[in-house]
């Protein structure tokens, strides 16, 4: 059973009814689902279907795509010596089915495309020259590799330039999806449960697929994590190098921004990880932002080239925080930490993610779905004036508000002291100071169960509560 995904259900039956052939790509991070959502949509049932080999020589992959023709019925295929005679062999293969459309699945394409392989030419001769002058072809080509995809199929300038007809990058789960997987595997967890498992896991549903039935969450996360063969204990190394040829220089990137929660500007990460200035780090930066491990803002106010990158991969984030620095090899290390004082700063920053993650339903809270609004942070570094100011989600809205949004996570209501309401007061006069708006502006608090009604809680003019984060 496919949870949430209705939309890119939609599009891949469509492109299965439509009356000529398509050419679908389907992209997003690694285990966010892709696979499993082709799969279930067309019930496993393919005319043909064939996964590339990570890290295989070209010979290697052309054996397996034989392997995988004679799978699907060319009993008498020969091993091919070219890409160009492997698609060959493809369309006489298709050329000879008997189904009224015939749906091709090519997962993880960008692992066939090795160096001085000509895969993409061949490949584009394949589509243009033959498949897309039918009108049964549906080809779903697949890979974790969203980069590849998008530089060598999407944004090709030359033969596959605007061949695509649909294309679908796949989103980790929402908070709600989430749930609904929770319900579907049987597990009792509350919707505070299900938040703090978010802020570990991010909506990635394959982590989601490890946890067991009968054991906390506190348990299941030492027991996937910390305990000796945790099966995501060496996740971090295989993500990345998986997405990327030369992972060493996104992870130098990555290391980089996790240890600046309000992100950096392209100058810092240079100054930090020694990169040059130069197209190698755009490439770095753009395919980071494509695989949703980063985000590429822009402050409010300021130019695009002062744009602020922000890591916001919940896993790369706790992998930084917990398993790469829990040297003591602690098997009930999560468990152990649970009211520690660390533990309450990472859920502090971690909550800010999540929330950063479901700006919709804050915005769906706020009543304001069908209003023109743009999404910002802002910060005030610190002068001979006064401290510095950061706000982490600003709304900015057609209608002449802004609502300076703050998160904040905790186990019961959440109290505004006095010194708190002063520090928001100062947060939202810095903000008018600096930027000169005439728009009004609203302090909007997003809490797990609410804000406590009190003298000081005056000061917030909207609230948004964990149950809102689930819409």
């Amino acid at each position: 059973m496919v949870i949430g995904r209705k939309e890119e259900q939609e599009m891949l039956l469509s492109a299965a009814q439509s009356e000529y052939s398509e050419l679908v790509a389907v992209y997003g991070r690694r285990r966010v689902g892709k696979t499993y959502l082709i799969r279930e949509t067309f019930g496993y049932k393919f005319t043909f279907q064939h996964t590339g080999m990570a890290n295989a020589r070209t010979k290697d992959q052309l054996f397996s795509f034989a392997i995988s023709l004679r799978d699907a019925g060319y009993d008498d295929c020969p091993t091919p010596q070219s890409w160009l005679e492997a698609f060959s062999l493809l369309s006489h293969f298709l050329k000879n089915s008997t189904d009224e459309k015939k749906i091709v699945f090519l997962d993880e394409l960008p692992w066939m495309d090795t160096p001085r392989s000509n895969f993409i030419s061949a490949f584009e001769h394949f589509w243009n020259g033959w498949a897309s002058a039918r009108k049964d072809i549906v080809l779903i080509i697949c890979g974790s590799a969203t980069s590849w995809i998008i530089n060598k199929v999407i944004n090709d300038h030359g033969g596959l330039h605007n061949r695509v007809t649909q294309r679908i990058a796949l989103q980790p789960f929402t908070l709600k999806e989430c749930e609904m997987f929770a319900k579907s595997k049987g597990l009792e967890m509350s919707r505070y449960q299900i938040a703090e498992c978010y802020m570990v896991f991010g909506g990635i549903p394959f982590y989601w697929n490890l946890l067991e039935k009968g054991l906390s969450l506190a348990q299941n996360i030492d027991k996937i994590f910390f305990v000796r063969n945790g099966k995501l204990k060496n996740e971090f190394n295989l993500l990345y190098a998986s997405l990327f040829k030369s992972p060493e220089q996104y992870i130098d990137v990555v290391t980089a921004l996790g240890r600046k929660k309000a992100g950096m500007t392209r100058e810092e990460i240079i100054t930090a990880t020694g990169k040059p200035s130069n197209g190698a780090l755009s490439k770095v930066l753009d395919e980071l932002e494509y695989c949703g491990f980063i985000r590429k803002y822009c402050g409010y106010g300021k130019k695009t080239k002062e744009a602020i990158y922000q890591l916001i991969d919940n896993y790369t984030l706790f992998y930084f925080k917990f398993i790469q620095q829990n040297k003591n090899n602690d098997e009930h290390f999560w468990s152990a930490s649970i009211d520690s004082a660390m533990h309450r700063a990472w859920s502090g920053l971690a909550f800010e993610r999540l929330c950063m993650a479901h700006t919709q339903q804050i915005k769906a809270a706020l009543g304001i779905s069908g209003v023109l609004s743009n999404i910002y942070s802002w910060r005030k570094e610190a002068d001979e004036n006064g401290e510095g100011v950061q706000i982490d989600l600003l709304i900015d809205r057609n209608d002449q508000v802004v609502n300076i949004c703050e998160m904040k996570y905790s186990l019961s209501e959440f109290t505004i002291d006095a010194d708190y309401e002063r520090n928001l007061r100062n947060k939202k006069s810095a903000f008018i100071e600096a930027t000169n708006t005439r728009k009004a502006v609203h302090i909007t608090m997003v809490t797990t169960y609410g804000i406590r009604q009190n003298s000081h809680s005056g000061i917030v003019q909207s609230e948004i509560t964990l149950e809102d984060l689930f819409a």
